[in-house]
């Protein structure tokens, strides 16, 4: 066996990488404190390496640990060639080959959940109409050509591109966008001419935009918030150039949807700073949402949202109820009811997208039964050798004499 193949089937190393997913366990829950949980996940167990550590309050910027992917890979790598090159295949360890499959299956499982799936909100008034949801996190800024007759031509560009304050630009725009100032998570409040000055003691701030809504409004910078029931709330100063010639400066922002456009060549453009969405082929339309509570209580007992479903491709229109514990199953998505607001009006759905939802199932089962047949396999031949009886043994204290032939016998 060459060397390498030697390395990645040693027990020294299956050992030294259950350590260290201990120890990144460990670092990443503790970390959950001050980073938040998603934070964390993405920083600790969704990433290849993790550079620098916050450990009881003392930070260890020198600290290089292997993230969640590296110890998930080489544990795979591991078992899938220790399995390969040192189990002999034969019958009586069937089992371990089941349960060996199954793990190496659940790491595969989780690994695209990590890499395939979506998770999102759609946020829902009765009578409200969407074809869309948005996501937790993710924040985009985009630029709506509304001069098409049938359509509109919507360009997304990520938000880390306006983390660097940088010019940017897109084949499919006309102009180019330069970040002239942004805030991660802030808050805009409308100004007046007596006002202004109260509220700039206060933290406000007035943003350097000329054009839309901008002028109007004052941005108080937040520090960044990591609690899974929060949002930050990004805003930014994008100026439009073409070529040398400036067309303004805007301010645009997620707590906002006021809309703000540009003109250029005759076409119209609508901008906007937005949280992410994720576009569907169908529509829903909250018709009825219904909030029972415990007698006495504000507690909830039940909530549950009545929705039409419109799919055009499918000519399909039909109604549906989401209620807790029962999701809906629609085009491989999961619409789970979350939440709601004040008001028993407004509905908040969970939209997960996971390809391989089923996959830790399959996982599980297999490991299950592999582990009940090797247990069987060791069993039954347990039985057998009990029931085998073993050759009878002389009775102690006693020789056994050789038997004299009759002529010996004969006295002479």
């Amino acid at each position: 066996m060459s060397r390498p193949l030697k390395f990645l089937s040693s027990l020294k190393l299956t050992v030294a990488l259950l350590a260290a997913g201990l120890l990144l366990i460990f670092i990443g829950t503790l970390a959950q404190v001050h980073e938040g949980l998603y934070n964390a996940q993405v920083r600790y167990f969704k990433s290849w390496v993790i550079v620098g550590v916050t450990l009881f309050s003392t930070k260890m910027p020198w600290l290089i640990l292997p993230g969640g992917y590296t110890i998930g890979a080489l544990l795979l790598a591991n078992l899938s060639v220790a399995h390969f090159t040192r189990f002999q295949w034969t019958w009586r360890k069937s089992g371990i080959f089941m349960t060996h499959l199954g793990i190496i299956l659940l790491l595969l499982g989780q690994l695209g959940t990590d890499m395939l799936s979506t998770e999102s909100a759609m946020r829902l008034e009765e009578g409200e109409t969407k074809n869309y949801s948005e996501d937790f996190h993710a924040n985009e800024l985009v630029f709506i050509n509304k001069s098409l007759p049938n359509e509109d031509e919507v360009i997304a560009i990520p938000e880390k591109f306006l983390e660097g304050k940088t010019a940017i630009t897109h084949p499919q725009l006309p102009f180019t966008v330069k970040v002239k100032e942004y805030w991660p998570n802030s808050f805009l409040t409308n100004f007046g001419p007596f006002i202004a000055e109260a509220l700039a003691k206060e933290g406000f701030v007035r943003p350097t935009a000329d054009q839309g809504l901008g002028p109007k409004v004052m941005v108080l910078p937040i520090p960044v918030v990591t609690a899974m029931d929060s949002r930050n709330i990004p805003s930014a100063v994008i100026e439009v150039a073409v070529g040398g010639a400036v067309k303004g400066s805007w301010l645009v922002s997620s707590q906002t949807s006021a809309k703000q456009t540009v003109e250029h060549e005759g076409k119209t453009w609508e901008m906007a700073l937005r949280f992410k969405r994720h576009n569907k082929p169908y529509s829903f339309t909250l018709l009825d949402f219904t909030h029972e509570r415990y007698p006495g209580t504000d507690l909830p007992k039940d909530f549950r949202s009545r929705v039409r479903v419109v799919n055009p491709s499918k000519n399909e229109d039909r109604e549906v109820e989401i209620f807790m514990n029962n999701p809906l199953r629609y085009d491989g998505m999961a619409f789970y009811q979350a939440s709601f607001e004040p008001g028993d009006t407004v509905t908040v759905l969970q939209v997960v997208k996971n390809p391989g939802w089923l996959t830790p199932y399959f996982a599980c089962v297999l490991v299950g039964l592999g582990l009940t047949v090797q247990f069987m396999i060791h069993l039954v031949g347990f039985v057998q050798k009990r029931a085998t009886p073993a050759p009878a043994a002389a009775a102690p204290g006693k020789k056994s004499q050789p038997q004299k032939s009759a002529e010996g016998a004969k006295k002479p």
